[in-house]
């Protein structure tokens, strides 16, 4: 199950790069904030077919939940306009690897802290290198 999660992690990652290419494309055409509209507008489509035919949770709890758990719809609007943004202006290989670099910083600050109900994990120097080869990895892409 391990190997399946980072091979879908994997795929993940790959879409999200078409997604800022075409994305970015778009932007050009439509507008930014028109592309970022167009994205969860289409994608809220999809998703409430998918709903209807195969959800099993409970949509009506929503307000049951955690206020701040119900931040993750502004942080994927946050998210999208910026990739919108970036990557007419840097290209899509630095726009993910500073997305990237975002990622793995703030995951780090909310494991060591065990922020959001997730598990304590203390940053280690590992963790520091690994950012640290990270940035410059990604001036060498610029």
């Amino acid at each position: 199950m391990r190997y399946l999660a980072y091979l879908l992690a994997l795929l993940a990652g790959s879409a999200l790069s078409f997604e800022g290419a075409i994305y970015g494309e778009l932007g050009k055409t439509i507008g930014q904030l028109e592309t970022s509209f167009y994205n969860f507008f289409m994608g809220s489509i999809i998703m409430i077919l998918l709903w209807l035919f195969f959800g099993k949770g409970k949509l009506s709890y929503t307000l049951e939940a955690p206020k701040w758990s119900l931040l993750g719809g502004v942080l994927g609007v946050v998210y999208l306009t910026s990739i919108v943004i970036s990557v007419p202006f840097v290209g899509v290989g630095i726009t993910m690897v500073a997305v990237i670099i975002g990622q793995l910083v703030m995951s780090m600050v909310i494991e060591h802290y065990g922020w959001l109900g997730s598990k304590k994990t203390k940053v280690n120097k590992e963790n520091i290198l690994a950012v640290i080869s990270m940035i410059i990895a990604l001036i060498f892409i610029s």
